[in-house]
């Protein structure tokens, strides 16, 4: 980093002063990439008493830059006469040969085929191609997946494996990745087609709700969508806390991919979204990939845009729902800690130092006592309820077991409701097929009346009446097919639209009305006289409802439910030893130019 810091500096003083490396005197093409060795000296000497910095330093700092810039210049060139443009790759480290690695490839080709000269020049078998963070396609081009002349891209390892493993368990390690990823997928898949109106209450699902566990009511689409992504982003986690950074990414960039199907209101009303750029970010720097300074630098200021919308400018809105903002803060610290590193890198030290200011100033009120933290175990509160307690009551070792006490009361009341939600649901259900309904029918309705049973029971009869109605129009003539066309240009199916228009006496808005009442289906209830809801032959006929699974899936689900943190709070649980590290490390970069000015002063 404090290579790229010099560069950075340098840069800056060359745009400053006009100054072109790769023209003459600097560069002559004769001499190939060699430049005079006065002059070069003499350059060097000036900029190091400006910044401060060894001489030696300075002039290696220069060389490399008017390298790069000649190996762009010819590149710019190239591109230009032959359409084969130069890539920088960021490989893993591992495998680097020198601090940058390049590759010549036209833009109109796959990816597969520069995935497959990756192999055969730097030795790097089953890789992935990450750009700006987001994955390329290997059987797509690159033009069509915004790569360019000089992009960067970012060399991914599918798998944690040895490079130099035999080929068949390197395929089995890749394949069983492969297979896990998919499986994460189609587990919350199956999950995010559950909305709970399941029957049976063994059937688990997920439900989305607010910070005081209130179901919150998301468009089905949406929702889908907010499900897969919250699943990969709890995967992600996981495997960033087991130091799986690579596997972490794959998930946590997938997890971006169904965010990006959310409305921009629904992600800007919760924390989530930010929370998952600033894990990605966490795992560039941990790949040591943050040469993609631009992608880390939006995905940083995506966050704290969303932080400030969900939490206020002075975190009002959070200190009103939750009364206080003491665990929050460690995502804070974290947003801080990675602006000041990118600072850094770019050069900016000033900026650099300002942000880590902030997080020393964070990080001296988020350190816990030990003592402290050891008294609360003792009295038998966990240690992330001790570590999340201290940090919401500023220290506070009272207030902070009174704090975790009331949190416990809190989400064992929230069981206790839940447990009684799912008895009255299954009182219901049974008193609704005592009607006659099929239990199915039943829990679909209760679920489309959010509970009401009375309100149930009015959509199951609707349902039937227009269901009967469909019957005697099929019998004595079809609706006029012009009405029948508006609804079903509208989206409604065919049946339901004659059924909606037959019930309402042909009154078009009526029935369009009525079927969104009903959001568009119109089912009806199996005749009370074959119906023995309490036998298990009545369900035998049923239609197989879009929650159904088999064995395989339930295994699914209970593999991605694993992943799941059962604590609302995990991602405020930050025992802040990495951070600690970086800010070491920060602190001793940015020492350099501080012991440089006082050596001036004085």
């Amino acid at each position: 980093m404090a290579e790229q810091n010099t560069e950075a500096k340098l840069k800056n003083l060359l745009k400053q002063e006009k100054i072109q490396l790769w023209n003459p005197p600097y560069t002559v093409e004769e001499e190939e990439e060699e430049e005079p060795q006065h002059l070069q000296q003499e350059l060097a000497e000036r900029l190091a008493a400006l910044l401060f910095l060894p001489v030696s330093e300075v002039g290696g700092a220069l060389e490399s830059i008017r390298v790069q810039a000649v190996k762009r210049s010819r590149g710019n060139q190239m591109f230009r006469e032959t359409h084969v443009a130069s890539l920088e790759l960021l490989l893993p480290r591992s495998s680097r040969k020198s601090k940058k690695n390049y590759l010549e490839t036209r833009l109109d080709v796959c990816v597969q085929e520069v995935v497959d000269r990756i192999d055969q020049e730097f030795d790097l078998r089953h890789i992935k191609l990450i750009l700006n963070g987001r994955t390329l396609i290997p059987h797509e081009r690159l033009d069509e997946q915004g790569v360019k002349n000089h992009s960067k891209v970012m060399v991914l390892k599918v798998s944690d494996t040895e490079l130099k493993q035999l080929m068949s368990e390197e395929e089995q390690r890749k394949k069983q990745q492969s297979e896990n990823l998919q499986r994460t997928q189609k587990g919350f898949q199956i999950l995010s087609e559950r909305d709970g109106s399941e029957v049976s209450n063994d059937v688990p699902f997920l439900e989305i709700a607010d910070q005081k566990g209130n179901p919150l009511k998301i468009p089905h689409k949406e929702r889908k969508a907010l499900i897969l992504a919250m699943g990969f982003h709890e995967k992600g986690r996981s495997l960033m806390k087991r130091k799986q950074y690579d596997d972490a990414l794959s998930h946590l960039l997938q997890a971006d991919q169904q965010f990006s199907v959310c409305g921009s209101a629904l992600l800007s009303s919760v924390d989530n979204f930010a929370v998952l750029q600033l894990d990605i970010v966490w795992c560039y720097r941990a790949l040591e990939a943050l040469a993609c300074l631009d992608d880390g630098r939006s995905r940083l200021q995506r966050a704290e845009d969303c932080f400030l919308q969900c939490y206020g400018e002075r975190q009002e809105r959070l200190l009103m729902i939750k009364g206080n903002t003491g665990r929050e803060e460690v995502l804070f610290l974290r947003l801080y800690l990675l602006q000041s590193l990118l600072s850094y890198i770019e050069g900016n030290d000033t900026q650099a130092r300002q942000q880590l200011s902030k997080v020393e100033s964070l990080f001296s009120h988020l350190g816990l006592d030990s003592e402290k933290m050891a008294q609360l175990m003792e009295l038998g509160f966990s240690e992330r309820e001790a570590r999340l307690g201290l940090r919401a009551c500023q220290g506070d070792l009272q207030e902070a077991a009174i704090h975790i006490s009331h949190r416990r009361q809190e989400r064992e009341e929230l069981k206790e409701r839940e447990r009684q939600k799912r008895s009255r649901r299954m009182e219901n259900i049974s008193a609704l097929a005592e009607l006659g309904y099929s239990r199915r029918d039943a829990a679909r309705a209760l679920q489309r009346a959010d509970g009401d049973v009375n309100k149930a029971c009015e959509i199951l009869q609707d349902a039937s009446q227009a269901a009967q109605a469909t019957n005697d129009s099929r019998a004595g003539g079809a609706a006029s097919p012009e009405k029948l066309e508006q609804l079903l240009y509208l989206g409604f199916e065919r049946d339901a639209s004659e059924a909606a228009l037959t019930l309402t006496d042909g009154d078009v808005q009526s029935a369009a009305q009525f079927l969104l009442d009903n959001q568009g289906v119109l089912s009806p209830p199996s005749s009370p006289a074959t119906e023995e809801p309490s036998t298990s032959s009545s369900h035998a006929t049923e239609e197989p409802s879009t929650s159904s699974s088999t064995p395989e899936d339930e295994e699914l689900v209970s593999e991605v439910l694993e992943d799941l943190s059962r604590h609302e709070e995990d991602y405020l649980d930050l025992t802040l030893e990495e951070e600690s590290q970086l800010i070491d490390t920060m602190k001793s970069f940015l020492s350099r130019g501080d012991a440089h000015t006082d050596t001036h002063t004085l």
